[in-house]
């Protein structure tokens, strides 16, 4: 059964970190490609971040620099480490194996003074 748990979610200062991880089961943690997107509440769903398998990595121009995406293929995990957040970095984040139809349930990441 293919799982994907989102986690590292919460509440967050202006200019703090988070980092979300992603736990994938066995048959997808090292298989595909993976990435982050994320949903504000009324808006789309949205590209943030991919890497390979072999870890090559994609980043969304809103979060280039301040995002940084990883992965551990022994471990099927998946990690989003999030600095400089702003409120407009507010919403579910959502783990992805890529070319796949599988969603987490997602993390809330809020951030607010």
């Amino acid at each position: 059964q293919v799982q994907l748990v989102e986690s590292g979610g919460g509440l967050v200062q202006p200019g703090g970190s988070l980092r979300l991880s992603c736990a994938a089961s066995a048959e997808i943690g090292s298989r595909y490609a993976m990435a982050w997107f994320r949903q504000a509440p009324g808006k789309q769903r949205d590209f943030l971040a991919s890497i390979t398998r072999t870890g090559v990595t994609n980043y969304a121009g809103s979060v280039k620099g301040r995002f940084t995406i990883s992965r551990d293929n022994a471990k099927n995990t998946v990690t989003l480490q999030m600095n400089s957040l702003t409120p407009d970095d507010t919403a579910v984040y959502y783990c992805h194996p890529m070319s796949t139809t599988y969603w987490g349930q997602g993390t809330q990441v809020t951030v607010s003074a």
